[in-house]
């Protein structure tokens, strides 16, 4: 995670994220305090943390590092090329060291160059990777390069699935993990905003396939950030981290669900959701193994 010095809504993605609110003021102190709410909150049930200060002046999205690395079982690291030109400068090779340092990590894959080509894939923002059943759910967007996302996907061994989703008022949706969280035995999915009725089913049954309850995300739930959750390993088991904006857009069914697989964490972040993007977007998960 990535503690936010010079945070504010980002001028160079507000055209294609919906869910972006531009900022009121210096609003950088207290996106930093609930920063260190979510850090302290996710230490206190047990998640490993690895926080890291923002040293940059030109990087408001850096809190979202999900977007320019990713971490895969057997040591894979993976680096990506992102949209925006100051997004780029999120990109920090101390952060691969710490990991090289404390984890087995057994090679680096840099997708970065291809910004060059303006190609772009936005990591695990632009894609939602299901571990168990080997998929990766794409909404379609200029985030997300569908000639990237064959090649990750062969070198990670995902089979790509790629859709068109749109918000109530016709907008794409802009990065797929706003609009689905895939957990171990429960996924939540805005599937009314996947266009085409046969790719949404396919959605739904695929991730029902590997026994997980599908929980159905509205239109409304999902611009409340209900979609944007992660789950994480805790103390005493599974951890669903979610806002508490997100929490109190689920209907009292969809929460009794969710909590049969996993304890939920609210956590109160309303001023850096105004940057577009929610818990999952702060967190870039662990799936490697910890050196002796």
């Amino acid at each position: 995670m990535i503690r936010p010095h010079h945070f504010r809504s980002n001028p160079e993605t507000q055209a294609d994220n919906a869910f972006q609110r531009a900022s009121v003021g210096d609003v950088a102190e207290a996106a930093r305090a609930e920063f260190d709410h979510v850090v302290t909150a996710l230490r206190g049930v047990g998640i490993t943390v690895h926080d890291f200060d923002d040293t940059g002046t030109e990087t408001p999205d850096s809190v979202f590092p999900n977007n320019w690395f990713s971490t895969h079982a057997g040591g894979h690291v993976a680096v990506y090329p992102m949209y925006a030109a100051n997004r780029r400068r999120e990109r920090r090779w101390d952060v691969i060291d710490l990991l090289k340092t404390r984890y087995r990590v057994q090679d680096v894959i840099d997708y970065s160059g291809l910004e060059h080509d303006d190609l772009a894939l936005e990591g695990t923002g632009a894609m939602v990777l299901d571990h168990i059943g080997r998929v990766a759910y794409v909404a379609r967007s200029h985030r997300a390069d569908p000639i990237l996302l064959e090649r990750f996907c062969t070198n990670f061994n995902f089979e790509p699935i790629a859709f068109d989703a749109h918000d109530a008022q016709g907008r794409p949706v802009y990065h797929t993990n706003v609009l689905m969280a895939v957990g171990t035995k429960v996924a939540l999915v805005g599937l009314d905003l996947i266009s085409d009725s046969k790719r949404r089913d396919m959605v739904r049954d695929r991730l029902a396939e590997t026994g997980r309850d599908v929980i159905a995300l509205t239109a409304h739930q999902i611009d409340e950030f209900a979609g944007n959750a992660i789950e994480l390993d805790g103390d005493d088991g599974l951890i669903m981290a979610i806002s508490d904006r997100a929490l109190a857009a689920l209907d009292p069914d969809q929460v009794a669900r969710i909590e049969a697989h996993a304890r939920i964490l609210p956590l109160t972040i309303p001023t850096i959701e105004t940057a577009g993007g929610s818990v999952r977007c702060m967190i870039a998960g662990l799936h490697l193994a910890r050196r002796n």
